[in-house]
């Protein structure tokens, strides 16, 4: 029999819905819009200075707390771009790591406990060179020193970084939206919702396809601001995480003895995907986002095979089970011109750059 499905806390649902607990937080919520308001003015105005790149930056980021998919999308942004002949890197703030004064720069095969789960996932997915700091600025600077053939930046997350100036905002977002509308604590927002408003693509993370109608479709894309993109994840083959055999993933279906966990913003949207494909786990396992894996979670799963994500996979070698297999997932667009709208978006952006000398700016401290 499958565990029971664990309900949303109370804070989740109200989050989600409103109620009393909400409306109590509201008036800190109120102090929250008020310094987001106040931080965003000091940059447009330019009182804060932003560091702007003598390339192109897009920015993929949320303003809903938490996971909602940002991770697959930066990773077909990067391929997406590559495959229209950019040259790209990635910057992420190294989430859960003791990073100094200067930016970890690394390609391929990154340690996730030197540079983040997510990074090292990302770099391991992409081949490109990223650069992990705090403040991102730092990291931008970092990574065209090392790398002076990158000719774009995409940012993993830090849509509310803004002391990195972006030519590119796209904002991924779930099935639960805004929410109840509100700042945290009083909501799940980081930014209010009208913020929505001034990016150039919203992407909403389905989850999975729903059928025939959220298929890539070159014409369906209205030509107006923001770009709205429907976006889902497709399995793909497992992977023994111990010997990197793959298997298919349909070959878990109806098998006994078979455990999920997941260590991300969402896990039930990793068991969700497991059960699109016909795959029923006999017991899910929950993990916080970006879960260490410092000591083995798993001991007191009774599974033959447990399946976890791609994300938590890199943190799960060194714990040696053998029952333990990554399902990678790619992300897949309903807007099949997507990528074509974003290199020419950044080829007409780059063009003044082109024309005159770029004068970099010292990146705030």
């Amino acid at each position: 029999m499958s565990t029971p499905r664990s309900s949303p806390s109370l804070l989740a649902r109200q989050w989600q819905h409103g109620g009393w607990l909400s409306t109590l937080l509201s008036p800190l919520a109120a102090l929250t819009e008020w310094a987001v308001a106040r931080k965003r003015a000091a940059y447009l105005s330019g009182a804060k200075p932003s560091y702007r790149a003598p390339v192109p930056v897009v920015v993929v980021g949320n303003i809903y707390v938490g996971g909602t998919g940002k991770t697959p999308m930066v990773i077909a942004t990067v391929q997406g771009l590559r495959a229209r002949g950019f040259t790209p890197g990635v910057v992420s703030r190294g989430y859960g790591v003791k990073i100094g004064r200067e930016a970890r720069v690394g390609v391929g095969a990154l340690a996730a406990d030197r540079f983040g789960d997510e990074p090292a996932l990302i770099a391991r997915a992409t081949g490109a060179p990223v650069s992990v700091h705090p403040k991102r600025a730092l990291a931008a600077r970092a990574l065209l020193q090392a790398h002076p053939d990158v000719d774009v930046i995409v940012s993993d997350d830090g849509l509310q970084h803004l002391a990195l100036a972006r030519d590119v905002e796209i904002v991924v977002q779930d099935a639960r939206g805004v929410g109840n509308g509100r700042l945290l604590p009083a909501g799940p927002l980081r930014e209010p919702a009208h913020r929505l408003q001034d990016v150039d693509v919203v992407v909403t993370n389905i989850g999975t396809p729903v059928g025939p109608g959220v298929q890539a479709n070159a014409d369906a894309v209205p030509a107006r601001r923001p770009r709205p993109v429907r976006m889902w994840l497709e399995p793909g083959d497992a992977r023994h995480i111990e010997d990197g055999a793959t298997r298919p993933l349909s070959a878990f279906a109806g098998q006994p003895r078979v455990a999920a966990a997941a260590g991300i913003g969402n896990p039930e949207r990793f068991f969700s995907t497991l059960r699109a494909a016909g795959i029923e786990p006999d017991a899910t396992l929950p993990l916080p986002d970006h879960h260490d894996y410092a000591d083995s979670p798993f001991q007191g799963l009774m599974a033959d095979a447990i399946l976890v994500t791609s994300k938590d996979a890199i943190k799960c070698a060194a714990l040696h089970d053998a029952r333990l297999w990554e399902v990678p997932v790619t992300a897949a667009f309903s807007d099949a011109r997507l990528f074509d709208w974003l290199a020419q978006t950044l080829h007409q952006r780059l063009a003044p750059k082109s024309t005159s000398a770029v004068t970099q700016a010292r990146p705030p401290t």
